[in-house]
């Protein structure tokens, strides 16, 4: 395979290894966004679980590999705001992956042109 590679034009090597470039940024930022999705999850069921509290409830929050008391008003602001921070980078991490997947599809039409056979005029 690599010796027919190396026949093709060094225009076509050069999308195809920018295509492979462009696929392993896709699947590094996918990898990103469902780990943010996992924390807004876990985020989401934290403030679920506050709302079931009463205000007295003695709280604790986690601080590195420490367990710190807290106050549940303290907590749900905090959490809250970690919410909207997850929600934001998703939804950055969500045009990037869109840009990502149009630069693609675009390198992948060049290239299906590129490797097309050419047909002799009729």
């Amino acid at each position: 395979m690599s010796e027919e590679i190396q026949r093709l034009s060094p225009q076509i090597q050069e999308r195809l290894l920018r295509l492979q470039q462009l696929q392993q940024n896709l699947q590094a930022l996918l990898t990103q966004k469902q780990q943010l999705e996992l924390e807004l999850t876990e985020t989401d069921q934290a403030l679920e679980e506050l709302q079931k509290l009463t205000e007295d409830t003695v709280i604790y929050k986690s601080i590195g590999t420490l367990l710190v008391k807290s106050n549940k008003t303290a907590v749900t602001t905090e959490l809250n705001e970690k919410k909207e921070l997850l929600n934001t980078r998703i939804n950055v991490l969500g045009k990037h992956e869109e840009r990502l997947r149009s630069q693609l599809k675009d390198l992948q039409d060049k290239l299906q042109q590129d490797l097309q056979p050419v047909s002799p005029p009729s």
